[in-house]
């Protein structure tokens, strides 16, 4: 059947939530970490983005 576009199974559950940020606790070591990456200025590094 041309141009008939299959959904998301209502049986099937999703492995992963939408977003990573869902599965991260607010107090996470992980959030100290990302923000000092983002403070980082990469280029001065030698690095490109």
């Amino acid at each position: 059947m041309a141009g008939f576009i299959d959904g998301i199974s209502r049986d099937q559950t999703t492995l992963f939530p939408e977003r990573l940020d869902d599965w991260i606790g607010e107090d996470h070591l992980v959030r100290v970490v990302d923000l000092f990456v983002d403070q980082l200025n990469v280029p001065s590094l030698g690095l490109r983005t």
